[in-house]
């Protein structure tokens, strides 16, 4: 039996300029990537790719927003146990704690600080 390496990070953010920087990191940094641009065609990408390892989740996205593809995540058998981080621009007071509840694995504010982004990929691959 063949075992999938789960070593590819699912980015899914609306914004390009985002998805951009995060990427040009993560290529920096060595590690492999697949990019949607709405959690529709994220939730497509991860049914489809048993090599996703972790999600980076913009929350805050038009028609299906990270709150709610997380909970399509959480409650479906299709995926199994990948930690999604939250990636917002959201950093008021108690915004981390809402992430956390609705089931992210961690958080990280944009714009988002290369040594945390680090940290917190090291924490959870």
């Amino acid at each position: 039996m063949t075992t999938v390496k789960r070593d590819v990070i699912l980015i899914i953010d609306d914004d390009n300029r985002n998805t951009f920087a995060l990427q040009l990191t993560l290529k920096a940094k060595g590690y492999k990537f697949i990019s949607s641009s709405s959690a529709e065609e994220g939730l497509t990408i991860l049914s489809s790719r048993p090599d996703i390892g972790l999600i980076l989740m913009d929350m805050m996205m038009p028609e299906m927003d990270g709150y709610q593809a997380l909970k399509i995540i959480q409650s479906s058998a299709l995926y199994p146990n990948i930690p999604v981080i939250s990636v917002t621009a959201q950093a008021m007071s108690g915004d981390r704690e809402k992430c956390l509840q609705a089931g992210a694995a961690d958080y990280i504010a944009k714009p988002i600080d290369v040594d945390i982004l680090m940290n917190v990929l090291k924490k959870w691959m």
